[in-house]
C-alpha cells in the first residue's frame, strides 16, 4: 500500500449557511446571542452545581458534565461559523477541518452516553428510590462519566482516521458550514464505501445503543410514574423526566435524519437547517431546559439570583 500522504487538497472552503447577502447580518446577530446564551447558561450551569450542596447528587452530577461537553461542543463549530458569515472567504485548512472533525465527533458521542447515563440514574431514582444511593454510589457515576468520553473519543479517533486518510484530490468545496462526513466524503477521489460503513456502524452502534438506554430506562420510569397514588408525586416526576426527554428527542432526532440515510442521498440546505439544531441550538436549550423544568434547579437558580440582587441594592444604599 502506498504510504505517501496523497492528499492534493489543503484548504478546504465552506459554502457556509446561506448564500442570500441580506440574510447574513439577520443570522449573525442570531447565532451570536445564541452561542453567547449557551455560554453563559453552561458555565453557569456548572457554577451553580459546582456552589451548591443541594445539587451534588448523581443526577446533577452528570448535568455538570453534559453542560462541560455542551460548551465544548457548540465552541468547536460556532465562532468559526460566525467568522464565515462576517469573511467572503469561508477557509479551512486540512488539518483544521480534520481537528474540528474529530473534537466535533468526540463531543457529540460523549454527550450521547451522558444521556444515556442520566437516563438510567433516572431509572434508579424513580424504580428504586430505596436503593438510589447504593445503586448510584459515587464510583459508579465516575465510571459512567469515563466510560461516554472514553468511547466518544474512540468512535471519533475511527471515523477521523477513516475519513481524512482518503485522497481527496478534486474539489475542495464543502457543503457545508463545518467539516462533516456526509459533504466530505462527496469530495473524496477514493472509494468511500468502507468510510459510509464505518460511519453508519458507529452512528448505529453508539446512537441507537444509548437511544435504546434510555428508551428502555424510561419504559420502567413511565410504568413506575403510573403506580405513584399521589397526583403531586407524579407531576413531580414527570417534570424531572421530562427536560431529559426534550433534550434526547432533539439532539437524536436531529444526527438521525442527517446520518442514517443512504451514502448516494444529496446533502442540501435542508440537512444544513438540520445540522443547526445538534450543532448550535441543542447547546443552548440544555440549561434552559434543565433550569426551567427541574424544580430543584429552578429554586436554587432564584434563590441565588434573589440574594445577588438584594446584594447589589444594598451595596448602592447609603
Amino acid at each position: 500500500m502506498d504510504t505517501i500522504n496523497r492528499t492534493h487538497v489543503a484548504v478546504f472552503l465552506f459554502s457556509g449557511l446561506t448564500d442570500e447577502v441580506t440574510l447574513v447580518p439577520i443570522l449573525f446577530v442570531f447565532f451570536l446571542n445564541v452561542y453567547l446564551v449557551t455560554v453563559v447558561g453552561n458555565v453557569g450551569m456548572v457554577t451553580l452545581i459546582l456552589k451548591t450542596p443541594k445539587l451534588h447528587p448523581p443526577m446533577y452530577f452528570f448535568l455538570r458534565y453534559l453542560s462541560m461537553v455542551d460548551l465544548l461542543y457548540s465552541s468547536i463549530i460556532t465562532p468559526k461559523m460566525l467568522s464565515d458569515l462576517i469573511f467572503t472567504k469561508k477557509t479551512i485548512t486540512f488539518t483544521g477541518c480534520t481537528l474540528q472533525f474529530f473534537f466535533f465527533a468526540a463531543t457529540a458521542a460523549t454527550e450521547a452516553f451522558l444521556l444515556s447515563s442520566m437516563s438510567y440514574d433516572r431509572y434508579a431514582a424513580i424504580c428504586h428510590p430505596l436503593h438510589y444511593v447504593s445503586i448510584m454510589t459515587k464510583k459508579k457515576c465516575w465510571c459512567l462519566v469515563v466510560f461516554s468520553f472514553t468511547v466518544g473519543f474512540l468512535q471519533s479517533s475511527a471515523q477521523t482516521g477513516c475519513t481524512f486518510s482518503m485522497e481527496f484530490c478534486g474539489s475542495n468545496h464543502i457543503t457545508h458550514f463545518y467539516c462533516d462526513v456526509p459533504p466530505l466524503l462527496r469530495l473524496s477521489c477514493s472509494d468511500t464505501f468502507t468510510c459510509n460503513m464505518v460511519t453508519i456502524f458507529i452512528i448505529s452502534l453508539c446512537g441507537i445503543g444509548s437511544l435504546l438506554t434510555i428508551l428502555v430506562s424510561y419504559t420502567f420510569i413511565v410504568s413506575s410514574i403510573l403506580h405513584i397514588k399521589s397526583s403531586e408525586g407524579r407531576q413531580k416526576a414527570f417534570s424531572t423526566c421530562s427536560a431529559h426527554l426534550m433534550s434526547v428527542s432533539i439532539l437524536y432526532g436531529s444526527v438521525f435524519f442527517v446520518y442514517l440515510r443512504s451514502p448516494t442521498s444529496d446533502f442540501g440546505e435542508r440537512d444544513k437547517v438540520v445540522s443547526v439544531f445538534y450543532t448550535v441550538i441543542t447547546p443552548m436549550l440544555n440549561p434552559l431546559i434543565y433550569s426551567m423544568r427541574n424544580q430543584e434547579v429552578k429554586r436554587v437558580l432564584i434563590k441565588a439570583t434573589t440574594k445577588k440582587t438584594l446584594k447589589l441594592v444594598n451595596q448602592k444604599t447609603p
